[in-house]
């Protein structure tokens, strides 16, 4: 949310203004002042992202007022507006900055557009600010992105607020005091951290929201490093939430992948001689986790899946084939036609040959 400070001698166009911004998205006005030298004196408590100046004003006019702004507040953006058709205010205007020149009176559609083209501008320099940052601190720091790779990928929530606050110090100390940075180099952590997890083949998306609830119209001095605090700690847990979340599901995408994996090998490999080991030199995992994830995810050891794939298959044989009870063992995995007959019986309920009896005579 970018704050806006109107500046113009005349009552009625500060009114109008303040009430056709108002109906914008993503902007605020916290002020209107009739000439640069309240601006300046309000602007020593108060902090805003975006000044609109008429030129020409009594006391201090538009030019002067953007000229002390660009000294003291270099991060603000300036728009002018003005009755008189200058060249020479207008080129001023943009050596010194401003966004453009724009003629009373000002249309909706004029206003918008101006307004808009501010704040990208705003955003679009914190964003290289940060990312400047990051590039630059980022070296003596990767300890701390590989915590927060560390907490994603174990889905460990009690580490997270912990994170949260040892993260916001070590930003807040790169910003050094350019508190309005905070947000985009935020950002740019969490798209850090989200390329990051790309190489453990975690795909995960976060979109900033919006800071409502977070801060008044009316930003005081003296508030500006709590309210961007705030804003931060907000975005990064969002931020760590939505890309744990991410990393859980995509977690358990590839633990699917493993399972089905290992159905699909049983049942084209029933009948041959294999160990767990063998199964977990295929899908490229330990045994002792492949056990533990295969019965966490189907209710049933692979050994007891085993069984059942060769009795689904011994019953097949016995509906469909005149293969003897030895034969159809033989053909499911099992030497032993009395130890097959057996595991049958405790599987369907009657031994082979009552199976097929069963079915012959119905």
């Amino acid at each position: 949310m970018n704050r806006i400070l109107i500046v113009d001698d005349e009552q009625l166009i500060r009114q109008s203004l303040t009430a056709r911004l108002s109906e914008m998205d993503g902007v605020m006005v916290s002020a209107a002042m009739a000439n640069g030298i309240r601006a300046l004196e309000w602007l020593e408590g108060h902090f805003a992202d975006i000044c609109i100046t008429d030129v020409r004003m009594p006391l201090m006019d538009g030019l002067q007022l953007m000229e002390e702004i660009k000294a003291r507040y270099p991060w603000m953006s300036c728009i002018v507006i003005s009755s008189y058709d200058d060249f020479e205010y207008a080129k001023r205007s943009i050596r010194l900055g401003a966004v453009d020149y724009v003629m009373k009176p000002v249309d909706q559609a004029s206003l918008e557009e101006v307004v808009a083209t501010a704040c990208d501008r705003i955003q679009v320099s914190r964003r290289y600010e940060a990312n400047r940052l990051l590039l630059d601190k980022l070296p003596m720091h990767k300890e701390l992105l590989d915590q927060w790779i560390e907490m994603v990928l174990s889905v460990f929530l009690h580490r997270q607020p912990l994170l949260i606050v040892d993260t916001l110090a070590v930003l807040e100390k790169w910003v050094d005091g350019r508190y309005d940075i905070l947000n985009e180099l935020t950002m740019a952590w969490t798209r850090l951290v989200i390329e990051e997890l790309k190489k453990h083949e975690i795909t995960v998306a976060y979109e900033e929201g919006e800071d409502a609830g977070l801060g008044e119209d009316i930003l005081e001095q003296h508030s500006v490093r709590h309210y961007f605090r705030l804003c931060a700690v907000r975005r990064l847990e969002e931020a760590a939430n939505a890309l744990m979340a991410g990393a859980r599901n995509s977690k358990n995408t590839q633990q699917q992948s493993i399972v089905d994996q290992v159905k699909r090998y049983v049942e084209e490999n029933y009948a041959g001689k294999w160990g767990l080991q063998e199964l977990a030199d295929h899908v490229a995992m330990s045994r002792a986790y492949l056990a533990i994830l295969f019965k966490e995810e189907t209710g049933m050891t692979i050994w007891t899946y085993c069984i059942n794939v060769r009795m689904r298959k011994a019953r097949d044989l016995l509906l469909t084939t005149s293969l003897k009870s030895y034969e159809v063992a033989n053909r499911v995995g099992y030497e032993n036609s009395i130890h097959f007959a057996r595991i049958f019986k405790q599987y369907h309920g009657i031994n082979p040959s009552e199976y097929k009896n069963k079915v012959r005579s119905d």
